[in-house]
């Protein structure tokens, strides 16, 4: 039996704030071992039990951080089947269409299972055991989810109340699906968890691709028709699959649920139980949960030291954290900016994000340091006229050819060896070395070596922005 992974990699984790930024989203974050979210994610059906043969994952991403979703792929030695690219995003129906629009015209109707980028799960051998039994049940003609079971009266997840179990196929673990509920109140969310019959929706599915396409044509037409014309209109840019721009842009936007999940008949979709560690991360407090603790109850990443304090998740990613006598407090800091919340109420972090959103702040978009195809740099100090970067260019790669209206750079190598275009003149520099790029001249930096590039650039002038760039060349489809 084939399977195909499809990761959904959308989302913005608003919650996890500093570390999750709107360009640098929290699947992109390693926040529970050493991969990134998204990497765990692709890794998790590997070593899938007998009888089912495992594709190379299909990606189903935003356009705006494509390369280093394809970086991190290649970091955790994976290869994508492909990896389609939304220009606008849509929620999680049209991007399951479109994987399993993906997965047929390769000739082939695998079973899909659907996974959101950003979940975590500690027992991922329990998560592949119950995927075995997902696609049986997916290959009988079901529609099949994973229920978590509840172990508090948590009114921030929607529930999936279960019915009597299936016997065929056999030894699946399978419920009947009763029917989807919404977020509870607390005093719900409380009968819930007494009851026992109702589980949290795991947002994670399982189904024959040809299965999804008829039912999606069935429901929303819609939707099917604005995918298939998106996918036709689709082209090949490097390692991506960008999808027509004007049809996908036109296509409502729904989630798996309400779109074919919540409308299918009686005996149509399943939901199996599932206890492999699972959480969908949703805020800082949610990470403490599912993270290694101390003795006193604390969870530390990077370089953190603790007095008498406890209940506490503190992350150090650039600089020394140190709390002293406190309890049940998060602390997370970054180049550019500290977060400290009370634990219990972590979720209104999202408030100061909005609030950062009404001020027009960039930390609510952009990490310091930002990722590029050919490397990454990092504003490390700024003040009127000027600005410092730390670029780090990798091997065998090229910055575009490009000339600024109103600044000029100087560039100093602090490692490797560099390739410089200034005008007409084309030269190297070594260690140590530096060269000027007046304003307005058009230059290049490339990577000739086999190891990391770095330098210090200086820029000076009347506006620094990013979009003081023309671009006459580019290798990445820039323009």
């Amino acid at each position: 039996m084939l399977i195909q992974p499809v990761i959904l990699c959308g989302g913005s984790g608003t919650r996890l704030w500093p570390a999750s930024r709107e360009q640098y989203p929290k699947q992109l974050l390693s926040l529970s071992g050493p991969h990134s979210m998204l990497q765990a994610t692709a890794l998790r059906l590997a070593g899938a039990p007998a009888g089912l043969t495992v594709a190379a994952p299909l990606l189903v991403a935003n356009e705006e951080y494509r390369f280093i979703v394809a970086e991190q792929l290649r970091e955790a030695e994976q290869a994508a089947a492909a990896i389609l690219l939304e220009p606008v995003g849509r929620n999680t129906a049209p991007a399951l269409t479109l994987a399993a629009l993906d997965a047929v015209a390769q000739g082939a109707d695998p079973v899909l299972v659907a996974m959101p980028a950003d979940h975590v799960m500690t027992r991922p051998e329990v998560f592949r055991d119950a995927v075995a039994g997902a696609a049986r049940l997916a290959e009988a003609g079901r529609f099949v989810t994973f229920g978590i079971a509840p172990d508090a009266p948590e009114t921030g997840y929607g529930y999936i109340e279960r019915g009597t179990p299936i016997g065929e196929p056999a030894s699946t673990g399978g419920c009947e699906l009763v029917r989807f509920v919404e977020k509870p109140d607390l005093a719900r969310a409380r009968e819930y968890l007494a009851a026992g019959s109702h589980l949290w929706n795991s947002g994670i599915f399982v189904m024959k691709a040809s299965a999804w396409l008829a039912a999606i044509e069935r429901l929303r037409s819609d939707i099917a028709a604005a995918c298939r014309a998106a996918y036709a209109g689709a082209k090949r840019d490097r390692d991506f699959l960008r999808v027509g721009c004007e049809a996908f842009s036109a296509c409502p936007a729904d989630s798996i649920d309400y779109a074919v999940m919540e409308r299918l008949g009686a005996g149509q979709a399943a939901v199996i139980p599932l206890d492999a560690g699972w959480s969908d991360v949703g805020a800082w407090d949610a990470l403490w949960a599912v993270s290694a603790k101390d003795a006193d109850g604390n969870v530390i990443r990077g370089d953190v030291l603790l007095h008498e304090t406890c209940g506490t998740l503190a992350i150090s990613s650039s600089r020394l954290v140190a709390c002293v006598g406190v309890k049940d407090v998060v602390v997370i800091e970054t180049p550019d900016a500290v977060m400290v919340a009370a634990k219990d109420r972590a979720q209104e972090v999202k408030a100061i994000v909005a609030r950062l959103k009404r001020e027009g702040r960039d930390e609510v978009t952009a990490h310091r340091k930002i990722h590029r195809p050919w490397g990454h740099y990092d504003s490390i100090d700024r003040g009127e006229r000027f600005q410092v970067k730390r670029i780090v260019v990798a091997p065998g790669a090229t910055l575009s050819l490009q000339m600024h209206h109103h600044r000029a750079e100087h560039w100093v190598v602090v490692r490797g060896t560099a390739r410089v275009t200034r005008g007409e003149e084309v030269f190297l520099l070594g260690e140590n070395e530096s060269t000027y790029i007046p304003l307005g001249v058009k230059h290049r930096l490339e990577n000739p070596g086999k190891l990391p590039l770095e330098i210090v650039e200086v820029q000076s002038g009347g506006y620094l922005g990013e979009d003081d760039i023309v671009r006459f060349e580019d290798s990445y489809g820039r323009g």
